[in-house]
């Protein structure tokens, strides 16, 4: 007999109204369950075909696993799996057709041993979702309540195994019925012995060569070993017997400038495999060249078929049909791939889009953006509709309800925010002032972007789905709407704005904490300052005002008395930065160099500079705030919510890592001890070359490589110990404090708020992630920010090759340039050239056989020879008997070129011309930026709070009033010590670690 259910779905109208839909759900007593142990075969009408009985045990899949493994559960060799009506319809629901059609077409297939069972028909199967329950839990506790019934209907005669990748499934239901048992996908595998030969589930990634692919620590070396994979695909791996395996070349290699693999190993050999199955294809859209005309040509006039060249090195040519070869040679055009047969060498694709001329540089930079997968596409009428209205006719204010609910700062205290100079999204700002009992309050105020911007709205799902602001070299594609990035959330001085604060009461004397407050408030910053604006007054030089627009229309006293307020607050936030600085260091703070190349662009819009981003001591004073703050929101939210909080995790790096660093160290003569930050960050501090700062810069540059990169967590994805911060020395560390850009500080903004409604009891208005879509969505975010620090990277990278690729390497002056040798190669060296922040390879053997020589007057020319690589050096030697060596940390002169490619991305080409250091011209002196050796600066601002702290400790009570303020430096300033380096000239070491 039937029985009838309703379903209610509610769905929300394009005008946002809510919708409630009910529709008619019937179940029945028996469905076909299609096993040949049933014991009423004419009840179930088990008409279609039935499972096998030569298996130990039935395999039912949780919707998830179907979702994302279908390729794997179509293997022949798995057997007696049951697909249940749940997990197929979320196939069809979130992974659209063409992945449902291939599950269909795989239940058809009167070859596999599988089956449909429509638990959602059958009256035991079919379970209410419960009030509150999410979609997913719903999912998987419908497929083992089905997997439980199907189980006692073949009266418990065949043993059920579900599958899942829901830990908290598998801990909740792996022991609660006998004969139903919960594991994990790769246990399955384990379970199963047909496919004993599968030893791991990786993605292939990390590769930058066209032979090898580093797959976790498996190296896939050959195309026949990657077996139709594609970089980026979830792939099975077969680890080879130990005689196979194979090493890391040290020798260079062209489109690359560091180590890759190649079967002609110099080094110890490492795991190596080859893939036999392919888990996940993620395959995406492809930047392409067309072959040239010559090419196309030589195919044949009516040739259909064509082979286009992937821009990016490590994907295979694809096979496409089209008659518009010869029309599209000189764009870059974007091809999808559609399948890949296994008798082809290539795989076939169809054509996207035109994206633009080559070596145009609109169409380089929609290159960079579409393969990293990054959408730019303007905010939709409907995004739009949600944002509010701010115009000279209409003009946005702060409304009476907010004024009553927030704290009202704008007349006790004073804000200024200090950014790069014309920024337009101000996420912070800061307060300092004295309070009434003589201690101090540190206040950051960051704009609260989640006032406007509602959980799930069209908005807000637009931001989660782009995760971050991208910032190009030349540009930024922005999160949010201008509306909101520019001028609503932005916190521009003068005007009344929304925040989100932290505030701190800190001793008078020691800056200790003493009590935290955490609220939204109200804020009108009183200046939008710059660095270098903010710095001339830290150094006393009160002409900069001038420059300062919120002074030009006082009057002389109100003047004086706003700019020694102002200056005040700059040296006390100033004062504070150093102690916190110094007291993260005292716990083993690292600091690691990076390099922030700008682009300096005339009123055409042609290059006129490469400028790199000079380091100021505001720069390090207003980084320790955003520090302080994002470590006292991180505790707090991990507090309320110890098991859905977002953290920043930043892992502690494999020793191994560091083997480079320790050599090149030790040929220095400096000892780097690595066994915890602390050690790793004392010894890179005793490792200083007197007679060449960039020796520190470097060993630093390479313990940044050999770092991990800092990842956003769920924290119910782990133990508490796993979320400290290595590189901050911070047991729990988040990001709360540029939610204008960032999507992970949105939500931290959110919990935030939750946790300041639980303390006082309150409810909780805001729509908390639950632990499980918390880290789906902190791997999307993850996978964003990678991808935006791979774009900025190469659009730098660009426009370095642009700067340089209209000049005559050989007569133009700036193509000359010192470098300095970081690393030996069996054919050549790594060199870091400081002046534009390039790394790259220089040969000494080139492809003709001839080796690197320098004559008398020390240019250098190619002669007959061969090269011996030693572990510090490498030592060229010709026929005639000259011989020629370079040492680690040699300077050397280099002459820039581009080498050009039509398919692929320009690069930057090194030569050596002669083994001495380049000695710049007085024209050339005056025109390179200074920069301060930040580790010198950290260093000497750290030694100088140490001293001040124990002479206060020994006086403490005898303590004087002009020492009253804290940690004032009483020898060199900073600006002196400035001064003292400025002929250093020395950049920042590229670094992808972010904290």
């Amino acid at each position: 007999m039937l029985q009838k259910r309703e379903k209610v779905l509610f769905l929300r109208t394009f005008r946002g109204r809510t919708l409630r839909i009910v529709r008619e759900h019937y179940l029945r007593p028996s469905v076909p369950c299609n096993s040949p142990l049933c014991p009423q075969p004419a009840a179930c009408r088990n008409d279609g075909k039935l499972l096998t009985m030569d298996v130990t045990h039935y395999v039912i899949p949780d919707w998830k696993v179907v979702q994302d493994y279908l390729e794997i559960l179509e293997f022949p060799e798995l057997k007696g799996i049951i697909f249940m009506q749940t997990a197929c319809q979320a196939v069809q629901h979130q992974r659209g057709w063409r992945q449902y059609n291939k599950l269909r077409s795989l239940l058809k297939d009167a070859r596999r041993d599988c089956i449909l069972f429509a638990n959602e028909f059958q009256q035991h199967c079919y379970l209410l979702r419960e009030r509150g329950e999410s979609m997913e839990k719903w999912q998987t506790r419908s497929i083992y309540n089905a997997a439980v019934w199907y189980y006692h209907h073949c009266q418990d005669r065949m043993p059920i195994v579900m599958v899942t990748e829901d830990e908290e499934a598998i801990q909740q239901y792996g022991s609660e019925t006998e004969g139903v048992f919960v594991i994990s996908f790769k246990g399955i595998l384990n379970v199963n012995k047909h496919r004993a030969q599968m030893e791991a589930f990786v993605r292939l990634q990390g590769a930058s060569s066209k032979d090898s692919d580093l797959v976790s620590d498996i190296l896939i070396h050959g195309m026949k070993a990657r077996n139709r994979s594609i970089h980026g695909d979830v792939v099975v791996v077969e680890l080879l017997p130990k005689d196979e395996w194979k090493g890391r070349t040290a020798a260079l290699c062209e489109n690359d400038n560091e180590d890759k693999a190649s079967g002609e190993s110099s080094s110890e050999p490492m795991p190596t495999g080859r893939v036999v199955g392919i888990l996940q294809k993620n395959w995406r859209d492809y930047v392409v060249t067309f072959p040239a005309k010559e090419e196309v040509q030589s195919q044949g006039k009516n040739a259909q078929k064509i082979l286009v060249t992937p821009w990016d090195y490590r994907i295979p040519k694809i096979r496409i049909s089209t008659q518009q070869a010869e029309a599209l040679q000189d764009f870059r055009v974007v091809v999808r791939i559609d399948s890949w047969e296994s008798t082809s060498v290539y795989p076939n694709g169809h054509f996207v889009r035109v994206l633009g001329r080559i070596r145009d540089l609109e169409g380089e930079i929609a290159t960079i953006l579409v393969e990293n997968s990054i959408s730019v596409v303007p905010f939709s009428e409907a995004q739009m509709c949600e944002m509010p209205v701010n115009t000279p006719e209409n003009p946005w204010k702060v409304s009476p309800e907010e004024e009553r609910e927030r704290k009202d700062l704008r007349r006790t205290h004073l804000v200024f925010s200090i950014d790069p100079k014309g920024c337009e999204d101000v996420d912070d700002t800061l307060s300092v002032r004295t309070l009434n009992n003589g201690n101090l309050e540190l206040g950051v105020h960051i704009a609260d972007v989640t006032h406007f911007v509602a959980p799930n709205s069209y908005i807000d799902i637009e931001a989660r789905t782009r995760a971050t602001t991208y910032y190009l070299a030349d540009r930024r594609y922005d999160m949010l709407p201008s509306i909101l990035s520019a001028d609503l959330c932005s916190l521009l001085g003068g005007v009344d704005r929304y925040a989100v604060s932290v505030m701190w009461e800190l001793d008078k004397i020691t800056y200790e904490i003493k009590k935290v407050w955490y609220g939204r408030t109200i804020i009108r910053s009183a200046y939008q300052l710059f660095y270098e604006a903010a710095q001339e007054l830290l150094d006393g030089n009160v002409s900069i005002i001038e420059d300062i627009p919120e002074f030009k229309d006082l009057d002389e006293k109100s003047r004086q008395a706003k700019l020694e307020e102002l200056v005040w607050a700059i040296g006390k936030l100033t004062d504070i930065a150093r102690h916190i600085r110094a007291k993260r260091d005292r716990c083993g703070a690292l600091e690691l160099e990076g390099v922030e190349i700008h682009v300096q662009l005339d009123e055409k819009k042609n290059i006129h500079d490469l400028i790199s981003k000079q380091p100021l001591e505001v720069h390090e004073m207003v980084a320790e705030c955003m520090i302080l703050a994002n470590h006292w929101v991180a505790k707090k939210i991990w507090e309320s919510f110890p098991h859905q909080a977002l953290l920043r995790q930043h892992p502690p790096p494999h020793q191994e890592f560091f083997l480079e660093l320790r050599e090149c160290a030790k040929a220095k003569g400096f000892s780097i001890d690595t066994r915890s930050n602390k050690t790793l960050a004392d010894s890179l501090g005793n490792a200083h070359d007197p007679s060449d700062p960039v020796v520190n810069r470097l060993l630093r540059s390479m313990a940044t490589q050999a770092m991990s990169n800092a990842l956003y967590v769920s924290t119910g994805s782990g133990a508490e110990a796993e979320f400290y911060h290595y590189g901050l020395a911070l047991d729990k560390y988040t990001h709360f404090t540029s939610p204008i850009r960032r999507y992970s500080d949105i939500v931290v903004h959110r919990l935030l708020m939750a946790a300041i409604s639980k303390d006082k009891k309150m409810e909780i208005e805001e729509n908390l992630f639950s632990n499980k879509d918390l880290e789906e969505l902190c791997r999307h975010i993850n996978n964003r920010n990678r991808a935006a620090q791979h774009s900025q990277k190469q659009s730098t990278e660009l426009f370095q090759c642009m700067y340089f690729k209209d000049r005559d390497p050989e007569t133009e002056e700036r193509c000359i340039s010192d470098g300095v040798i970081y690393s030996i190669r069996t054919n050549g060296v790594l060199v870091f050239i400081p002046r534009f922040g390039i790394k790259g390879a220089a040969y000494l053997k080139n492809k003709d056989g001839l080796v690197l020589s320098c004559g008398p007057d020390s240019r250098s020319e190619w002669k007959p020879g061969s090269l011996q690589r030693f572990q510090n050096k490498i030592t060229s030697a010709t026929t005639g008997g000259d011989s020629l060596t370079f040492h680690l940390f040699d300077h050397v002169t280099v002459r820039i070129s581009v080498q050009t490619s039509r398919c692929h991305s320009d690069t930057i080409r090194l030569e050596i011309i002669s083994n001495k250091p380049y000695m710049i011209p007085n024209t050339e002196l005056s025109h390179q930026s200074p920069l301060l050796l930040k580790s010198e600066l950290v260093k000497e601002v750290t030694k100088s709070v140490e001293e001040a702290q124990l002479a206060q400790d020994v006086k403490v009570n005898t303590i004087q009033e002009e020492y009253q303020e804290y940690c004032q430096t009483k020898g060199r300033s900073l600006y002196m010590l400035l001064e003292e380096i400025r002929d250093l000239a020395l950049l920042d070491v590229s670094n992808d670690h972010g904290t």
